[in-house]
């Protein structure tokens, strides 16, 4: 897991019956990365396994995962890992983290299932994985836990919470959900379940709160259906759909407006393809013959008659509608006429970087439609009205907001107090918290275990961390600035003028003089720091180089950038 993971810290197994152990390992206090420990007479059951995109001050990070280290030498205690449903936040770290600690056997749904092992195929070398499918209603044991999936509405298919029973109680965890009651290629929300479920008066309730601070509830998805089909119906060219690549319920939705206007369909980007695939081979999905088409044929068909469906709502750079937008796109290129339509709200802190495709697309002569100018998205997370419902519902004694920024999480602990939950019986916990569960109480433990971010760079996990991470910010802020200054190992002075490499800091052609003024502080430096004839410290060189250099340059420009100095002996 890399060397910079913080301290180890791994806890004294929790044999007692009487108290069991919560450790949230990610997605409390944040949006994604989500993994939760439940522990119980020293055993441990794991509710899913997530990751979360990079920030922008995290250049060349790829994913972010859940540090696991408290698990360490724990592997033969875990008894499972249970599988929420089929999203990347869900489900995206499994790959990185099932060796270390001893391949599980994994519990999910068939659409689950199929995405889990269709992604594991990329990492051949891994461990093969071993996933039962689960079935609604159905139960199974693993160690001292009995566990129940119950289907809830999300905007994926196959989204299941779990009621996890022990001797102790029942835990309700809700996964990700909203209510609808008209959704798209699923049973509506089945609200005789909930109130059945919290006749068993639920010791403790753990429950979605991504939307715990929007007061409306969410859209149906007949409602979208509806919007989405107004605009089908006025548009005469192309229409291109952005949206995510696990979203299948809208997929489904593009797909059979499509096919009801006479459109062929194009979906593009690897993933999308992926699930698309998936998707039907399991029966989720339904297209009519020939009406997904390859995007190389879309001049066989006149403009009116294409829909095009891929990634790139958030502006993503590799996506494909940003490689529309630019001429990438080998056979698919922007045109006046064509209709774009946003079917995505804007994650937080990528409001820019979609501003920016939208202004392309205005430049370009198109059409544009986005969730701010009708309904054409909807959440797969509850509002506070649903959120309160669910806490009716299921009467729980204690309640545990998860999935959300600590202002969500907060703001579900309100709502919970609203609906006549006592303060003491709610508890807002962040990621590496262990919190203690008895019949009587819920409280936090005094220490924590570590739960601060692992990077996935390329093939390397772990092995970036705040060092290196804040090496790559400097850089890219302030740039590198190399001395390569060649000694004379029986004068000890410098031969020559010092080489000097800039970049990402001054253009080297219109700063002579302050390069100058380097050159001759370098010197000045190497040949009062060595010794002639005699042993030298070099390393105590290099070091007395980059400081003063480095002072220097701050003294005449207020930049800081990485110096590198270079000390050959010859």
């Amino acid at each position: 897991m890399g060397q910079e993971n913080g301290p180890s810290f791994q806890l004294k197994p929790l044999q007692s019956t009487k108290e069991m152990r919560i450790i949230p390992l990610g997605g409390l206090g944040e949006v994604g990365r989500n993994m939760m420990a439940l522990e119980y007479q020293g055993k441990i059951l794991i509710i899913d396994m997530g990751l979360r995109m990079p920030e922008e001050d995290m250049p060349g990070i790829d994913y972010i995962i859940p540090n696991i280290i408290s698990l360490k030498g724990r592997a033969r205690d875990i008894v499972g890992l249970l599988i929420t449903h089929g999203h990347y936040d869900h489900i995206g770290a499994i790959p990185y983290l099932m060796g270390w600690i001893g391949n599980p056997p994994m519990f999910a749904a068939p659409l689950s299932k199929a995405i889990i092992l269709k992604r594991q195929a990329e990492f051949p070398n891994h461990p093969k994985l071993r996933i039962t499918t689960i079935q609604n209603g159905k139960s199974f044991h693993l160690g001292p836990f009995e566990i129940e999936p119950f289907r809830q509405n999300h905007n994926i298919m196959d989204n299941f919470g779990y009621i996890i029973r022990t001797q102790l109680g029942t835990i309700v965890h809700t996964s990700d959900f909203k209510f609808d009651d008209n959704p798209v290629n699923e049973p509506p929300t089945d609200y005789e379940r909930l109130k059945k479920i919290g006749k068993e008066k639920p010791l403790l309730l753990m429950s979605d709160s991504t939307h715990a601070e929007e007061p409306a509830r969410s859209l149906s998805e007949q409602t979208i259906m509806e919007n989405l089909e107004e605009i089908f119906q006025q548009t005469k060219g192309r229409i291109i759909t952005a949206t995510f690549a696990s979203l299948l319920n809208r997929i489904q939705q593009v797909i059979t407006l499509s096919e009801r206007h006479g459109r062929r369909v194009i979906v593009e980007g690897h993933t999308m393809r992926m699930n698309v695939e998936i998707a039907q081979k399991l029966g989720y999905l339904k297209a009519k013959a020939g009406t997904l088409i390859k995007a190389q044929d879309v001049s066989k068909y006149p403009d009116s008659k294409i829909t095009i469906m891929g990634t790139g709502a958030q502006g993503e750079e590799r996506a494909m509608l940003m490689r529309i937008i630019t001429g990438e796109h080998r056979f698919l290129k922007l045109q006046k006429g064509d209709t774009v339509i946003f079917s995505s709200s804007v994650i937080p802190g990528n409001e820019r970087t979609v501003q920016f495709v939208k202004d392309q697309l205005y430049r370009q002569g198109t059409a544009v439609f986005h969730y701010k100018m009708m309904d054409i998205h909807a959440s797969g997370h509850a509002g506070q009205e649903e959120l309160k419902e669910t806490i009716q519902f299921l009467q729980p004694k204690f309640f545990m907001p998860i999935h959300g920024q600590y202002s969500m999480l907060v703001n579900h602990a309100r709502l919970a107090e609203e609906m006549s939950i006592p303060s003491k019986n709610i508890m807002v916990a962040e990621n590496g918290n262990v919190i203690t569960l008895s019949k009587t109480a819920i409280g936090k433990e005094k220490d924590s275990v570590p739960a601060n971010y692992i990077m996935v760079d390329g093939l390397g996990v772990g092995d970036v961390g705040e060092v290196v991470l804040r090496d790559r910010q400097n850089l890219a802020a302030e740039g590198m600035f190399v001395i390569v200054a060649v000694v004379d190992r029986q004068s000890g002075t410098v031969r020559g003028s010092p080489d000097i490499i800039s970049r990402g800091f001054i253009y080297l052609r219109e700063s002579k003089e302050l390069l100058r003024e380097v050159r001759r502080l370098t010197v000045d430096v190497v040949n009062k720091s060595s010794v002639a004839g005699g042993a030298v410290n070099w390393v105590y060189v290099r070091d007395n180089v980059r400081n003063q250099v480095g002072e220097f340059l701050f003294k005449k420009t207020e930049r800081r950038p990485i110096v590198l100095p270079v000390i050959i002996e010859v």
